[in-house]
């Protein structure tokens, strides 16, 4: 069988021979004083070779950061870790922590999910890159160390190098600061890189620069790539080869190409099914992953994921499954056990895991992979609820008027005779309107100033400057009693269910405390607290239960019952499903487009994940830098984006499919989003514009003086005066010719 991503067999093979580094039956256990140990990380094994670029992926807790921290020789001296890691001729688990210094930086290096957290503040970013290179070559001079680090930040993107090198990392964003991580993993040419969650915390231009950097750190210095994520759509246009973990072991491996196109195993088969896909958002349900992974304090018995399995045996339930090829091997053998010790599978399991062109723990992978249970079959895709619509006015009232909305912060400088020095310009006149029903997503990079925008809508004050109409009244002069009533159509779901809930109430009193507010008597909410578990897919008698007691995703559907208490109107969701695995936002979002089509619910959705606002959205806004730049139905938006900066934005997220995410054309923005508190005279988007340095000098000159307003073209307002020259990107969803 021909590795579709990598070359042909014997190629394969002989890169098979020698692995760099080879794990196996690793465990790691975490004793706790009182209660079980935890089993954070129970006999895994895989092998990664010299280039080869490893996606490691699955939900909070399955395992993924403590695996890679046990590689590094990081975890604390509690933990208890059994097995074997071998890598380039050294055990590391025989080694102690002067041996592996010697190595980490050298030979292995990290980049840690956090990238503040892991550079020393009082240090500058150049000082610290020089003092990896320092430590691992003595014949170094300073001198010739800074001169390298200098080096290293401009190889990584960091822009002005000699300037950056004398910075704190407080002084960077959040992107720089990773790619001044990145520059400190290669400075001495290591063999591995393990990358933690690199891009989680960034936006999606950011993280597509980020993976650029990683994808050139990996071919300047020939380095093989671990890649620990929970973002499919990442793996898929990077990893050669894909492990999936669960429950701490890994429950499938193998090449991107297979795992993505035919998974064996179920969790995998729900995780693909699961995620928002761009091509396809909006058009058909996603598929919720149900319940919860165990505790991996008291695992049960048999296989960890047959409580959440739609085709669990009795077998699954009694005895886990092992890590096992279901279809053939690369030379021909077929359903071989890899880690057994017997005799029989002597000669496969030395090769170990990518010997096997796929393998997968389930008892029932055999049928998965014959057809004989097809993908639909495990987890089927839901149908919509056949609901009555709610009956609208005649009269379309906007649910929600913006206009010309601006919100300004003064900058001061000093104590108390402080002085005006500049002005952060967070909203800067935008304007929109949601009708009854419908859906608007805003989306943009952090501080382009969707958070504010919704917090002056939920404010219901006077503007600064503009007008905000709530069913057709101004915010600005209603009485107190108007506003009141205003507050119980205006609701909200936050990003992080477990901060937005108090956790010493039970979650009935968290439900009902809007209705207390608005004087609903004790009968009628409690009547209402059990309705309202019950529209969000709780049970009801969960009303007395605490939030601890409850999974993230069931967090969230309480704060939408809670937002839904008082029969809102318009529901404000601030990133409702940022903080969930991946798992777990399809049904969050089954269930708001659920909720929006029975109640009659309309929504301003704020989110980065742009596959999310296609699945759910019927009009998309796009900021940046307080200003929205397009405007206009969801499907046009995306299909044809006319403002550069959409086009990057699309073009920035990942799609899972490696077929195309590997061929469809990048508009990658230079640089980070400016400071609001910056004076940039004529198109604000200009210093990133891609199209801006293709344009001849009268047209830039244009861009450079003169502030293009929202235009409508074809049906979509787009802030550039150049909508019908840029040709940069037709549609960023198509495949690169």
């Amino acid at each position: 069988m021909t590795d579709l991503l990598t070359g042909t067999v014997g190629a394969e093979r002989a890169r098979r021979s020698s692995p760099l580094l080879q794990v196996r039956n690793l465990s790691v256990t975490f004793p706790q004083r009182s209660g079980p140990p935890v089993n954070a990380v129970r006999g895994i094994s895989y092998d990664v070779h010299e280039g080869e670029f490893l996606g490691i992926v699955g939900e909070s807790g399955s395992g993924k950061s403590v695996s890679s921290l046990a590689l590094m020789g990081l975890l604390p001296s509690s933990a208890q870790i059994t097995g074997s890691i071998d890598f380039d001729g050294h055990k590391l688990l025989e080694m102690n922590d002067r041996q592996l210094s010697g190595l980490r930086g050298r030979k292995i290096s990290m980049i840690f999910q956090d990238p503040l957290s892991a550079l020393t503040p009082v240090y500058t970013v150049g000082d610290q890159i020089a003092e990896a290179l320092l430590l691992h070559d003595a014949a170094l001079s300073k001198q010739a160390a800074r001169a390298r680090a200098v080096e290293l930040l401009k190889v990584v993107g960091i822009p002005a190098p000699e300037r950056r090198a004398k910075a704190f990392p407080h002084e960077f964003s959040g992107g720089m600061r990773q790619r001044a991580m990145i520059a400190m993993s290669i400075a001495n040419d290591p063999k591995l890189i393990v990358a933690d969650e690199p891009t989680t915390a960034l936006d999606v231009t950011i993280q597509a620069q980020i993976l650029e950097v990683l994808e050139k750190a990996k071919e300047l210095t020939g380095a093989a790539v671990v890649l620990i994520t929970h973002d499919l759509g990442v793996v898929a246009g990077h990893a050669d080869r894909i492990a999936v973990m669960y429950a701490g072991k890994l429950v499938e491996n193998g090449s991107t190409a297979d795992v993505f196109s035919e998974p064996h195993m179920p969790y995998s088969i729900g995780l693909l099914r699961s995620v928002p896909n761009m091509q396809t958002a909006g058009t058909q349900r996603l598929v919720p992953l149900e319940g919860r992974p165990p505790s991996l304090t008291a695992l049960p018995p048999g296989c960890p994921f047959a409580a959440r399995c739609p085709i669990a045996l009795d077998v699954c339930r009694e005895v886990e499954p092992l890590l096992a090829a279901h279809g053939e091997f690369a030379d021909g053998v077929t359903g071989v056990d890899l880690f057994a010790t017997g005799p029989t599978a002597a000669d496969t399991a030395t090769a170990g895991p990518s010997t096997a062109a796929h393998v997968a723990a389930c008892h029932r992978s055999g049928e998965i992979a014959a057809g004989t249970l097809t993908r639909a079959d495990v987890f089927p895709r839901p149908e919509p609820l056949d609901v009555q619509h709610a009956v609208r006015r005649d009269a379309q009232v906007p649910v929600l008027t913006v206009t010309g909305l601006k919100r300004h912060f003064p900058l001061t400088n000093g104590g108390i005779f402080s002085r005006r020095i500049g002005t952060v310009r967070a909203v800067d006149g935008v304007s929109f309107s949601i009708q009854p029903g419908q859906t608007l997503g805003l989306v943009g990079e952090s501080g382009c100033g969707k958070s504010t925008t919704i917090l002056e809508i939920l404010e219901m004050a006077t503007p600064q400057a503009g007008q905000i109409l709530i069913d057709g009244t101004d915010t600005g002069t209603a009485s107190r009693a108007e506003r009141l009533r205003l507050r119980k159509d205006v609701q909200i779901v936050f990003q992080d269910p477990m901060a937005a809930i108090d956790p010493r109430l039970p979650i009935g009193e968290v439900i009902g405390e809007p209705l207390t507010v608005h004087g609903v008597g004790r009968a009628e909410r409690r009547a209402r607290v059990q309705e309202l578990l019950d529209l969000v897919g709780l049970d009801p008698q969960m009303a007395d239960r605490y939030p601890h007691e409850f999974s993230g995703g069931q967090r969230q559907r309480i704060g939408i019952a809670r937002a839904l208490a008082t029969n809102p109107r318009l529901v404000v969701l601030d990133e409702p499903v940022s903080a969930l695995d991946v798992s777990i936002q399809a049904g969050v979002i089954n269930l708001l487009e659920d909720l929006k089509e029975r109640l009659g619910l309309s929504y301003l959705f704020v989110a980065h994940d742009l596959a999310i606002v296609r699945q759910i959205a019927d009009t998309v806004a796009v900021m940046y830098l307080g200003r929205i730049v397009e405007y206009g139905p969801v499907a046009d938006v995306f299909a044809h984006p006319r403002h550069p900066y959409t086009q990057a934005l699309i073009s920035a997220a990942p799609i899972p499919d490696p077929a195309i995410e590997r061929s469809r054309t990048r508009v990658l923005l230079e640089g980070d989003l400016p400071s609001p508190t910056e004076e940039i005279t004529g198109c604000n988007f200009r210093t990133r514009c891609p199209l801006y340095r293709l344009l001849d000098p009268a047209a830039q000159s244009l861009c450079a003086t003169d502030d293009p307003p929202l235009t409508a073209h074809d049906g979509v307002d787009a802030a550039c005066h150049h909508v019908g020259r840029n040709r940069i990107v037709d549609s960023a969803l198509v495949a690169a010719p």
